[in-house]
């Protein structure tokens, strides 16, 4: 593992025209093994979806949603993840229409606006999700045809999902190809998805064939999932990191995505599907880390595993990881014995975390991308990574630093095969965000000597002193969440009425869990006290420019976009300050 004399080594790969050539190829690459892992009650075992199988419910169903007149009609699709949301997902975009995956968690009003801004002309969405949504169901500009996923046949005006499936089974029996035969436009949108950015009202990103299916492509040159293996499927698949990164590579690859149930039940289905691989978000590779040393400090077992990893990493024995999983077994167990890879995005991670697996015998690597690139940018490679960077150009896409200052920082921008035709019908937008056909990401970043990218912060969130320095909140924020007496924080540019400059300012919600097992209580002036000891720490290791001057304590968690990203309102800079 993480090897430089892998730097120049790439997985061999097949070319794919769009994703019905995903489906199709894989089907007849890998036949009778399991594309899916899926229970049929909760906390039930696990059965196998072969690939057959799954390339037949896809042709199937997309050929009855033809018959039922949906050709070249957008498609909104809402719900859990399940089996029926991918095949659902591919039915529509490789014959049928334009997919548009809407997040289950928005409230009302804000699906019923996507459903009307999208212009669908039929609603898929799962039994879950049916109460939630009973108003725009009812309501008169509803989508003309509503289908839920489940078993049964059509009541009050909703088709069954399985009772179209049979009825397309039927007519592909009998010869029926107007699906499968349907021409491809490769460079057409076949996906809308609507962002949920942390400012602002969200844009529609449209996505093709190519932008997709070359992301899926270029990522499996850098990443291999070993068969037999395959992934646990944790994160919504209504974004584009966990569907594309994870359900479609995986498919590409030829091992199988298991449906997670939740994220209660993260570790308990990893050891059921005997998973290899997980895709993930910080929060819930830093919520399983603190677990596991919770569990180690509960144990008496803290000090002894520290000094294992003081070895682990001095040794370099990560790159063994059978002699890793005997070292370690009681955490490999815990999580299946048979991880060889998470991978991390969507947010910044502590750089610490990744070392920590990685010297428990787990390799991790993390990425960068955006929905607007289908998504990933850059990503480390399985043998070749850093742990603070998120790795190297993905092969066919260029990056630039633009305008860099004397640190090389400036704003990212790429191009390549995978960034978006635009913004749904928001030109504006559109010649804001790709000029040149250069994405600009509004990210800023850097350049190592390897050439390995590191992010910074993104450039609205940016503090501009008086003197012209730039500070990252995101660098400062990441040093303060390695306390433990720390939950969330938000740093920003608070303007100083007394000389016009800008100071450093911290709105910090405490891990008050941790607070009462250090103070005792939650007195607000000893809880103050503690958390000012934990910024001067920081304070002491930044230059004088970066310090926070202020912070403010709050007793509630910040709002949150349904990704868990804080949502930040407004500049960098946000208040007067005496």
């Amino acid at each position: 593992m993480n090897s430089r004399k892998y730097r120049n080594v790439f997985y061999n790969t097949r070319d794919i025209k769009d994703l019905r050539d995903l489906v199709h190829s894989s089907a007849e690459l890998y036949g009778d093994d399991s594309a899916f892992l899926v229970k049929d009650k909760p906390s039930g075992a696990y059965r196998g979806i072969s690939y057959r199988q799954f390339e037949e419910d896809v042709d199937s169903l997309g050929t009855e949603l033809l018959n039922m007149g949906l050709k070249g009609e957008k498609v909104a699709l809402i719900g859990e993840n399940s089996y029926q949301w991918v095949v659902t997902y591919l039915a529509v975009t490789n014959g049928t229409g334009v997919i548009v995956p809407l997040d289950k968690e928005l409230p009302e009003t804000e699906i019923r606006n996507l459903i009307e801004r999208a212009e669908a002309g039929a609603l898929v969405f799962s039994e879950k999700t049916a109460d939630r949504l009973a108003g725009i169901l009812e309501d008169e500009n509803a989508p003309r045809i509503k289908i839920k996923i489940g078993e049964g046949h059509c009541t009050e005006g909703i088709y069954s999902w399985s009772d179209i499936l049979e009825r397309g089974r039927a007519a592909v029996e009998k010869g029926n190809r107007e699906f499968t035969d349907a021409i491809i436009d490769r460079e057409a949108m076949c996906s809308l998805l609507f962002t949920s950015g942390t400012t602002g009202s969200s844009k529609g990103v449209m996505l093709s064939h190519k932008n997709i299916s070359a992301n899926v492509v270029n990522m499996s040159k850098y990443v291999k999932i070993r068969r037999p293996g395959g992934g646990l499927s944790v994160l919504p698949m209504h974004h584009t990191y966990e569907l594309t990164c994870h359900v479609f590579t995986a498919v590409y690859q030829g091992v199988f995505v298991a449906i997670c149930e939740g994220l209660r039940y993260i570790q308990q289905n990893l050891k059921e599907s005997e998973a290899s691989v997980m895709v993930g978000v910080p929060a819930v590779f830093e919520a399983m880390h603190k677990k596991v040393w919770k569990q180690a400090e509960a144990s008496g077992f803290a000090s002894k595993m520290k000094k294992a990893m003081d070895v682990s990493r001095r040794l370099k024995l990560y790159n063994r990881q059978g002699v890793m999983r005997t070292v370690f077994s009681k955490i490999h167990r815990s999580l299946g014995n048979n991880i060889s890879l998470f991978i991390s995005g969507g947010a910044a991670i502590n750089p610490d975390v990744i070392r920590d697996y990685e010297a428990l015998g787990i390799p991790m690597i993390q990425g960068y991308g955006m929905t607007e690139n289908a998504p990933i940018i850059a990503v480390n490679r399985d043998y070749y990574s850093k742990a603070d960077s998120v790795g190297k150009p993905m092969p066919g896409t260029q990056i630039r630093i633009l305008d860099p200052d004397e640190d090389g920082i400036g704003e990212i921008i790429c191009r390549g095969p995978s960034v978006m035709i635009g913004y749904y019908k928001d030109p504006e937008a559109t010649a804001e965000a790709i000029k040149d056909g250069w994405l600009y990401t509004g990210d800023y970043g850097k350049f190592d000597s390897e050439g390995f990218l590191y992010i910074c912060g993104r450039k609205k969130n940016v503090i501009v002193t008086k003197n012209g320095k730039n500070i990252f909140p995101e660098e400062i924020e990441q040093l303060l969440l390695e306390s433990p007496f720390i939950e969330e924080v938000v740093v920003y540019g608070a303007l100083n009425k007394g000389d016009g400059g800008i100071l450093v300012k911290a709105e910090i919600y405490p891990d008050f869990e941790e607070v009462e097992e250090k103070l005792g209580n939650r007195d607000s002036e000893e809880v103050k006290a503690l958390i000012k000891d934990e910024i001067e720490k920081v304070n002491d290791i930044m230059p004088v420019y970066k310090r926070v001057k202020r912070f403010k304590i709050r007793n509630t968690e910040f709002e949150k976009t349904t990704t868990r990203k804080i949502r930040r309102l407004g500049s960098g800079v946000k208040e007067e300050e005496d």
